[in-house]
């Protein structure tokens, strides 16, 4: 039960990498979040090191007596189900543009907010708002 919820805690974890920079677009407080975690994960993803939550989860299956699975977290809940492989460059690819995509229209759009709504200097009717 507990690996269940570690796993659980996992999906959530990689849902708010994928969407946090877009849900900040409601909610901007939400990137000083956003920004560490999903920094945190590309350097173990890049590094090549297994995430602690699999680690943490795969130790409390096999406590439990549970089946383990020998990928990683992503190869076993998103991409087994349809045959594919983690390790083939196409699975990476992916990976990294869904991954990444959300993300970089994310923060685009707030870059584009923050520059819209900066102060300009020299704007008579910013200057005599101030």
């Amino acid at each position: 039960m507990l690996a269940s919820a570690v796993a659980a805690l996992h999906f959530a974890l990689v849902l708010f990498v994928l969407t946090g920079s877009l849900v900040a677009l409601r909610w901007p407080r939400l990137l000083c979040l956003h920004a560490p975690v999903a920094l945190v994960v590309l350097a173990v993803n890049l590094a090549g090191e297994p995430c602690p939550l699999t680690v943490w989860e795969l130790d409390l299956r096999a406590a439990a007596g549970a089946p383990l699975y020998p990928d990683g977290f992503i190869d076993h809940y998103f991409l087994d189900p349809f045959g594919a492989d983690v390790h083939t460059t196409a699975a990476q690819i992916g990976i990294y543009a869904v991954a990444l995509t959300p993300n970089l229209v994310g923060y685009a759009l707030h870059a584009v907010r923050a520059v819209r709504t900066a102060p300009r200097s020299g704007d008579p009717e910013r200057s005599a708002s101030a």
